[in-house]
């Protein structure tokens, strides 16, 4: 048993949904559901080898306008990290992100959070901080 979803609330499914779908196609995120949420919004799951991310479109004014930059050290969500097969596709993600204008965090590197952990860290279009990673024990 492990995590089943993550739903992520953003300012625009419109700019959002076509950069989750462009940069986790590579990683094996393939599958694209739809699904009606408790308040009538509709919710894109973005399947994966082993859960699904879902994006909604804010409801409140403050997060539609984009006020006050997402702070992930208040109650709420960190960062989110998604598995890479190898450091290659690391790299080769990092420089999708380069080519299209996402701020990074860090370039690919190895961190000592564990033995072989490499990976990048960058930020969504609303400022969410995410993770692209290869641990060799997770990829063994």
């Amino acid at each position: 048993m492990g995590v089943h979803h993550v739903d992520l609330v953003v300012t625009s499914i419109e700019r959002s949904l076509p950069f989750y779908r462009e940069l986790l196609g590579p990683l094996g995120w393939h599958r694209l559901s739809e699904v009606e949420g408790e308040r009538g919004e509709t919710i894109w799951y973005l399947g994966g080898p082993a859960c699904s991310v879902g994006l909604r479109e804010a409801q409140s004014h403050e997060r539609q306008s984009g006020e006050g930059p997402y702070d992930r050290y208040s109650v709420g969500l960190h960062h989110l990290a998604f598995e890479a097969q190898s450091r290659a596709v690391v790299d080769e993600r990092a420089g999708w992100l380069r080519a299209s204008g996402v701020l990074l965090e860090s370039e690919p590197q190895e961190y000592s959070y564990s033995p072989g952990y490499y990976a990048v860290f960058f930020y969504d279009p609303d400022g969410l901080k995410l993770e692209i990673v290869n641990i060799p024990a997770l990829a063994a």
